[in-house]
């Protein structure tokens, strides 16, 4: 990788692709909790655990979810749904202590209570399917309404140690527990983004498609809304259940929804399909995945459309995805990146087009 296609917003950096026996595939989450590192390498329906931050370019997992050891990759281990198994997991959140991990095309959130220490271990628990033999959206299948209980494509999860957040994104919503649950099949306690649980159509200023859900230390909340090229901000997260965000970055107004606002070139307040978000310090870092760019914003903001203040993965505003530099080949800088996570001033990129991670400094 030419590290120089990032910018001058990081220093220090250097790429991981995981097991040299079994590289990752088109990995879309990527989380870090005390020191430890969680990878979902989505691609290959398994989710990866280590227990420091590795400095090479490969290294072996100490953990793998979702299959019985680094060799094996098939949807649900080439077999049927079970507690132990994995297809297409996206979205993951730890404490060091408890893992949680969205289990998106198996319409489900996976609970361990305690971090894994065996390759392939069960989860403990098991949100939005009846069972773990389960995995129809909405438990009795496509086109039938939600419930309190029932999950359709969750991508994004989320919690502060004791509450917790899944972006329901195939039912356009999310959904809140007053504490992360111990019981299988648990109802939510409350809804953002829709009237009741049942409710299926949608209004311009709700969530649209929130693939992912970030709350800072401050109480506000941040959702990566992909399908209008947008991420709605609350200045209190509580607010998100009685009304529309505070604030929209990357579109005008709760109707806009262009695809970099309908311009032919990305500039520095538009956006192309946004997947994830991440505060970081008093501002706001966001992955603006379908220009292969992370915005960054040194506050949050208090109007609407605003611009970044720079960016990281570009050489400007300007430049998109396909810029002269992927004429042969796109490894020379971040492609489609899906998910962004920091610990300290490190930065953590799941450089989902290039099947890898990126792992930089950032410059404070």
């Amino acid at each position: 990788m030419n590290f120089e296609t990032l910018g001058k917003q990081v220093t220090n950096s250097r790429i991981f692709k995981g097991s040299k026996q079994m590289p990752f595939l088109a990995p879309r989450g990527v989380f870090v909790a005390k020191n430890l590192l969680f990878v979902s390498d989505t691609g290959r329906n398994r989710v990866f655990i280590w227990k420091g931050i590795p400095t090479s370019e490969h290294q072996e997992p100490d953990i793998v979810l979702g299959q019985s050891d680094v060799s094996k990759t098939g949807r649900n281990s080439g077999g049927d749904v079970t507690a132990n198994t994995l297809q297409y997991p996206s979205g993951i959140w730890s404490d060091g202590k408890i893992l949680v991990v969205g289990d998106a095309w198996n319409h489900r959130v996976l609970i361990w209570h305690t971090i894994p220490t065996e390759n392939g271990q069960a989860a403990d628990v098991v949100l939005g399917q009846p069972d773990f033999a389960s995995n129809q959206p909405n438990v009795t299948g496509i086109g039938n309404d939600p419930s309190a209980q029932t999950l359709n494509w969750p991508y994004g999860v989320f919690s502060d140690g004791e509450r917790l957040w899944i972006a329901d994104t195939g039912n356009r919503r999310i959904l809140y527990y007053n504490a992360i649950p111990i019981e299988n099949y648990a109802a939510a306690d409350k809804v953002i983004g829709k009237p009741t649980f049942t409710t299926r159509d949608y209004n311009n200023d709700e969530p649209i498609w929130p693939y992912s859900v970030k709350i800072n230390g401050k109480g506000q909340m941040a959702v990566a809304d992909t399908q209008f090229y947008r991420v709605l901000v609350w200045n209190n997260n509580e607010d998100a259940f009685l009304k529309p965000a505070d604030i929209i970055i990357g579109q005008d107004n709760f109707d806009a929804c262009g695809q970099n606002q309908f311009r032919l070139a990305p500039e520095g307040n538009t956006m192309n399909w946004t997947y994830d978000a991440c505060f970081y310090k008093d501002g706001i870092l966001i992955n603006d995945t379908g220009n292969s760019r992370i915005l960054k914003f040194d506050e949050i903001p208090t109007k609407n459309n605003p611009s970044a203040n720079a960016l990281i993965g570009r050489e400007d505003f300007i430049t998109s995805s396909e810029f002269k530099g992927n004429m042969h080949g796109t490894d020379s800088a971040i492609y489609w990146p899906f998910s962004i996570i920091t610990q300290g001033d490190t930065l953590f990129i799941a450089d989902t087009g290039n099947h890898r991670l990126v792992i930089t400094e950032l410059i404070p």
